[in-house]
């Protein structure tokens, strides 16, 4: 892999941890619904599959969503929510989460020497399709736990109502 490659992949990586580290220190707002907004974004991808070009073979895109999948338990088993003193909802503080993602880096970069000789096309959607199935699973049962703490602790406050939850 080049040295360039490796850079930006560290940097996504320290941006990651950094938004990931800040984010615990703000208060989750209204109904927990931006915890599924990257479910939407993601779905642009989707077009790359409208590549001529693209031949993923069934097989391929199986072991794809089954690997994301179980990348996926790490990330969910490490994401949880805590009610603060001020009585508001906040991601819970976590070292695993922070190696979870140190570990999904290394094993993305580990499959992505040992597949390179796939077309760059099809190894994209490859790696698209394991993202998607590690973050789709991810944020919902994110927004279930979050849903269900704030059940627990009862409806939330009007004025910290999200428009984007009516």
């Amino acid at each position: 892999m080049q040295a360039n490659t490796v850079l930006i992949v560290v940097l996504v990586l320290g941006l990651v941890i950094w938004r990931r580290m800040r984010s615990m220190s703000k208060l989750i707002k209204g109904g927990g619904f931006r915890l599924l907004l990257p479910l939407v974004f993601m779905l642009i991808g989707m077009m790359g599959f409208m590549n001529p070009q693209l031949h993923l073979t069934v097989k391929e895109v199986l072991l794809s969503l089954l690997f994301g999948f179980i990348l996926s338990i790490p990330m969910i088993l490490t994401t949880n929510y805590e009610v603060r003193e001020d009585g508001e909802i906040y991601t819970r503080r976590s070292k695993a989460f922070i190696a979870a993602i140190v570990g999904l880096l290394a094993i993305r970069l580990g499959l992505r020497s040992y597949l390179q000789g796939l077309d760059p096309a099809e190894l994209g959607m490859l790696f698209y399709l394991i993202a998607v199935a590690y973050v789709v699973p991810w944020r919902i049962a994110s927004y279930v736990k979050f849903r269900k703490l704030l059940e627990h602790r009862g409806s939330a406050a009007p004025d910290h109502r999200d428009p984007l939850d009516e």
